[in-house]
């Protein structure tokens, strides 16, 4: 406002020759209030043009094959689910995060354990990997049935793609999931995004499901801020130098550029089922972040280790991988979003099998109460604690 102020008379009468929409109440004079506020406008403007190129940027192409209406006919998933497991048993198992614990199928069992699916990649894999041992410090064994990936070939179109040997994978299925699908009961299904997903790759599954196990839950990850993010939102070409940039108002900024695409994507994947919810990493990632800024996690030694060069680190690497530790933050969000308890009441030791040296029993008891707080405040988890009592609203 100050250099608005500076401006002469003169300079402002040029400037209303250049600009005379800035001149807001039409009296023919363009005055420093009336150029600050168009020059705001303009780069606000500009900021969000440069977000959304670099948006496109970051955009993967798809096979046109997805344009259309129907899948082609040698698509496994249109065939009987015999056939189905003929497939896949001449091929290779498929790639899992579950390790031991994945099979097929499971016997039913006791009520309110879900049988789960998933696909994901490197994102999702920390929350595969915890919750295993978390369910079993809580009494029970979690079922899982994986097909994972590293970035792009864990994306949910990916693995339908190769499921069904269509497009990039024509003629070479590898039909994992959907062999479980079709032949065994499921309760629930997790997915890791990735850039330009589009709601028909979900959809493919959900409808998929729905045929052989009508009213699965369906789960997605909601992922948190990243370099990249940071570089697209505003408009940079690197890191910030210093961890300093990184304040609250920062993390709260490229939030709300996430929050509101993921709100509009379930939105619309809520068109086809009414069971699908958000598994709030984001928000319990960035509250560590922030508890981190304050000094409350105990141990942690920085946010990013690519710029600050911390071992232990929240963020690992530029792609934005977790730091140690932070596996069982993702996995208490998995737990306390799909079962709808707070991670906080499990009272039996939880042997994860990644126990770095700084990671307390202090700072364990703050992930839990994060990854409770943030799955029961977010609007698209589907758990409400309204009494405070470690228990979603939907189990009393």
């Amino acid at each position: 406002m100050a250099q608005a102020q500076q401006l002469s008379e003169s300079r402002l009468a040029q400037l209303l020759k250049r600009f005379p929409e800035a001149d807001t109440n039409g009296d023919g004079k363009l005055t420093a209030e009336e150029f600050q506020v168009a020059r705001q406008q303009s780069l606000g403007a500009e900021q969000r043009n440069a977000r959304q190129a670099a948006a496109a940027q970051m955009q993967p192409t798809f096979d046109p094959g997805w344009e259309k209406d129907e899948f082609p006919p040698h698509a496994v998933s249109l065939k009987s689910p015999e056939e189905i497991m003929a497939i896949y048993k001449r091929g290779e198992a498929g790639r899992t995060y579950a390790e031991g614990s994945d099979a097929l199928s499971f016997p039913k069992p006791a009520d309110g354990i879900l049988r789960i699916l998933g696909t994901g990649h490197s994102f999702t894999a920390p929350g595969y990997r915890t919750l295993p041992a978390i369910t079993r410090a809580a009494g029970f064994e979690q079922p899982l049935c994986l097909h994972n990936g590293g970035g792009r070939t864990g994306s949910v179109s990916y693995k339908w793609e190769q499921e069904n040997g269509i497009f990039e994978f024509n003629g070479k299925p590898l039909p994992k999931l959907l062999t479980a699908i079709s032949n065994a009961e499921w309760e629930a299904m997790i997915w890791g995004p990735y850039n330009g997903d589009r709601p028909k790759f979900y959809t493919s599954w959900i409808d998929f499901c729905e045929q052989y196990n009508p009213g699965m839950k369906f789960f997605v990850i909601d992922g948190w801020p990243t370099l990249s993010q940071v570089q697209m939102v505003f408009n940079r070409k690197g890191n910030p130098e210093s961890e300093s940039f990184f304040t609250d108002e920062v993390f709260d900024q490229l939030n709300d550029f996430a929050n509101t695409g993921f709100a509009g994507f379930v939105k619309t994947l809520r068109e086809t089922t009414d069971e699908v919810f958000i598994l709030p990493t984001r928000a319990a990632i960035t509250e560590a972040a922030k508890r981190f800024k304050r000094g409350e996690l105990p141990g942690v030694e920085g946010l990013f280790k690519v710029i600050g060069g911390k071992e232990n680190s929240i963020w690992a690497d530029q792609r934005g991988h977790l730091g140690p530790g932070f596996d069982r933050l993702e996995g208490y969000v998995f737990y306390a979003t799909i079962y709808g308890k707070s991670p906080e009441l499990i009272s039996a030791p939880i042997k994860f099998n990644n126990n770095p040296g700084f990671l307390t029993d202090d700072l364990d008891k703050i992930f839990r109460e994060i990854a409770w707080t943030a799955v029961v405040k977010h609007p698209l988890s589907g758990v409400t604690d309204k009494n405070g009592n470690g228990i979603g609203d939907h189990l009393e």
